[in-house]
This record gives C-alpha cells, sequence and structure tokens, in this order.
C-alpha cells in the first residue's frame, strides 16, 4: 500500500459555549478555523484527520497549517506505507514544531491503519481498559459570577458531574466569588475544578489556593504561565490541592522537566499539542513511570480528533478519567458536524465510537458546505 495524495480542506464551524451572551471573549474563540486531511492510498483506502491548532495555543493558524502540509509535510510522505506511522512520522521530524499540523497527519495515517487491519484504534493502541462511555468536565468561561453560577446549575442539571471553571483572566477576587457562587449552585457532591490557563502570577496562585480548597475546587490547572515551571512546582509545594499543568507540556522532554522538578500532580495530554498519539504515549508512559496521573485535555476539538482522542482515552489506563472526567467538550461546543452519525452526550458522557480506525465517517456534502472562505 502507498499514499498517492494528501489533501487539505479548510472549515470554519461556529462555537457556542452554552453560557448564554458573551460581551468580552477575554481570548476565547467562538469560531474553530481548521484544516482537514485526506490521505489516499493506491488501494482506495483514505485516512481523515483534523488540524485545530490555533495562534495562542500552539501558534499555529489554518492558513499556515495548511501551506506547511501542502508544500512541506505531504511531499515527504508520496510513496510511503501509511501504516508504517512511526517511520512516516520520523521522516517529518526535521520539519519544527507545527504540532497539530503533524498531529492530523498522524491521525489520518492510524485511520488508515485500523480501516485496512478492519480494527478501531483503541485496540492498535493496545485495547480498552474502560468503558467506552467518557464522563465529561464542562468548562464556563470566565463570565460574570451570577452567569458563571447559572451555567453550571443548567449543565449539573443536564447529568455533568463534573464542573471546571476557567479564570485568571480577570481581579483574583472576582474569581473566587464565581467559585464561591458556583460550589453554592451545584451543592458539594458534584466535583469542581479551575482552569487559570497560565493567567495567574505565582502569588496569586499561592494566594488563591487556601480559598479554593474551602470552595471543595479538587485541583487547580495551569495556574501560571507554561514556561515557569519553577513557579508552577513553587505553587504545588505551598498548596495542597493538587496541581495539574496543561500548556507547560507540549513535548516528552517538557514532561520530563515538570517530573524532575516535581511541578505537578497531574499533567494533561491532548495528542494536538504533543505532536500526535505516538508522543502522546510516550508521555503516559514517562508519567506512569514516575507516579504521575494523566487527565485528557483539550483545544476544543471538533468531531475528528475528538474521536482519536476518546480511543486513546479509552485504551490509556493511566489517563484517570474516572477521576479527573475528560476534556472532550468539542462534539459539544460546535454547532456543525460533517458525521454522517452524529456524536451524542448523554448524562455528561460521551461515547466512544466503535468501527474500524476512527470509527466516522463524513458527509462530504455537508463537509464542503462548512469550507472556509476567504
Amino acid at each position: 500500500m502507498k499514499i498517492t495524495s494528501i489533501e487539505t480542506l479548510p472549515v470554519s464551524i461556529g462555537v457556542d459555549r452554552r453560557v448564554g451572551q458573551v460581551h468580552d471573549t477575554k481570548g476565547f474563540r467562538f469560531t474553530s478555523h481548521l484544516t482537514v486531511i485526506f490521505i489516499r492510498t493506491d488501494t482506495g483506502l483514505e485516512g481523515i484527520g483534523e488540524v485545530n491548532g490555533s495562534a495562542d495555543w500552539s501558534g499555529e493558524t489554518q492558513i499556515g497549517s495548511q501551506a506547511l502540509i501542502e508544500q512541506n509535510l505531504a511531499p515527504r510522505l508520496i510513496g510511503e506505507d501509511p501504516r508504517r506511522t512511526r517511520h512516516c512520522m520520523d521522516k517529518l521530524k526535521s520539519v519544527f514544531a507545527n504540532p497539530f499540523a503533524k498531529a492530523g497527519i498522524e491521525m489520518a495515517l492510524f485511520d488508515i491503519l485500523g480501516k485496512s487491519l478492519q480494527a478501531p484504534l483503541h485496540q492498535l493502541l493496545g485495547g480498552a481498559v474502560r468503558s467506552f462511555d467518557l464522563p465529561l468536565r464542562f468548562p464556563i468561561m470566565p463570565v460574570g459570577p451570577q452567569e458563571t453560577a447559572s451555567a453550571a446549575t443548567r449543565m449539573v442539571a443536564e447529568g455533568f458531574r463534573t464542573i471546571k471553571v476557567k479564570v485568571g483572566q480577570d481581579p483574583l477576587q472576582f474569581d473566587l466569588e464565581r467559585i464561591r457562587l458556583v460550589r453554592e449552585a451545584i451543592g458539594p457532591d458534584v466535583r469542581l475544578t479551575v482552569d487559570a490557563n497560565g493567567g495567574w502570577s505565582v502569588n496569586d496562585a499561592i494566594r488563591a489556593a487556601p480559598r479554593l480548597e474551602e470552595y471543595g475546587v479538587a485541583f487547580i490547572e495551569q495556574p501560571v504561565h507554561r514556561l515557569d515551571l519553577d513557579g508552577l512546582a513553587r505553587v504545588r509545594q505551598q498548596s495542597r490541592l493538587p496541581i495539574m499543568a496543561d500548556e507547560s507540556i507540549f513535548t516528552p522532554q517538557d514532561a520530563l522537566n515538570c517530573i524532575r522538578k516535581d511541578a505537578a500532580d497531574i499533567i494533561s495530554v491532548c495528542p494536538g499539542k504533543h505532536g500526535g498519539l505516538l508522543n502522546t504515549m510516550a508521555i503516559i508512559s514517562l508519567c506512569e513511570a514516575a507516579g504521575v496521573q494523566c487527565a485528557i485535555g483539550s483545544n476544543l476539538e471538533w468531531d475528528i480528533a475528538s474521536a482519536a482522542m476518546a480511543h486513546l482515552t479509552v485504551a490509556a489506563p493511566n489517563i484517570a478519567v474516572e477521576r479527573y472526567a475528560a476534556d472532550l467538550i468539542g462534539p459539544l461546543f460546535h454547532v456543525e458536524h460533517a458525521l454522517t452519525t452524529p456524536w451524542e452526550v448523554v448524562d455528561g458522557q460521551i461515547s466512544t465510537p466503535q468501527g474500524p480506525g476512527l470509527g466516522i465517517e463524513l458527509d462530504r456534502d455537508r463537509l464542503a458546505e462548512l469550507r472556509t472562505v476567504n
């Protein structure tokens, strides 16, 4: 089997964050500009992938990723056997950074491998170790205190058992008031977490920790800047709450440095930011050897990448989804879809596809309607 072509399709998908009218987006996107990848072979098999990097998150853009794939990455893989996933990805190593673009290509390669073997992706990753129905944590962006509490109440009524409140975009007291009202609204039995996306200073994170503990927060996600592992370690040393590293961990080397500095209790993994599933599994193994649990994170993936992430979660024992819940909220937040069988979120859970490869099929007519118009 040989790769005959690699094509890209830019699409734009609306996002509804389920919090009502928003006057200040505070940097959160309300349209996803994605690149869909098609890898075609001489046997007729086709693999699909998704690139959903963003300028703020990884430095990647839709136009940039499309050009990179077409001009630099795809030519290196034409004529290669797509089932040799690691070999193909090794051919892309000399291209610096661009993890989401590389992850999208790897995703399509794994899709072909699964289809060629008539096996779902989770079997290729070692087989299922948990239920295919994955609990989700619902993230609420930094809107006003009452709006935050109202959104949390609605989501708990829909069956979510973990609520994540985005913080770090406003003064600390504003964030603490939001969290207090959310805890009052959802009661003591629903898990509550916070995610600062690196927006707090080290001192603010240390000051916030006792109050967050008082409100029954389960853990603090990325309290300080992604490059400040020493600061993250200081927060962990002075907080009784578990600390999760997310934006700080892009590469296996990042994970190793985080482990060496004892900077986090939990590491959030996401195949896009790591450059694909192979690198993600390397990070998960490093963490497991060090006694650090992982959680499945998110960059607001659409349906294609969410499928890959669900398969990974099902197959990786050290992704403690039962404890931390999954951030696979892209299928819930995106208002437009192009799957022949749509995702369903029921009682705060999402179900992993069961077909070969990624286990999903695209409605090509609907996909064409979503094409980005420049």
